[in-house]
């Protein structure tokens, strides 16, 4: 699904409240925006019945320059991670 393929849905739920596109839209990205937010600056964001988006840290590691051949250090570093609900997890 695409962005906006989401607003579209979105609008469509929400088409008796009177929400047109463009304040979905802003509600979608404002929603967006706060859970970066909040995993950046408390390194979790918590949905209960959809899942836990927390900062995992990656040990630096080898590998290797795929043009080269060449062995490289590829350097330490911080990602996302994501951990489904139960409820999520038994609906998949």
């Amino acid at each position: 699904m695409t962005k906006a393929e989401l607003i579209d849905r979105v609008c469509e739920q929400n088409s008796k409240r009177g929400l047109s596109k463009t304040a979905c839209e802003q509600l979608i990205d404002s929603v967006f925006e706060n859970m970066a937010d909040c995993i950046c600056k408390e390194k979790r964001f918590t949905f209960p019945g959809f899942g836990t988006f927390t900062v995992r840290k990656r040990k630096a590691r080898k590998g290797r320059n795929p043009q080269t051949g060449q062995e490289i250090t590829i350097a330490a570093s911080k990602t996302v991670g994501f951990r489904p609900a139960p409820k999520l997890k038994t609906a998949l």
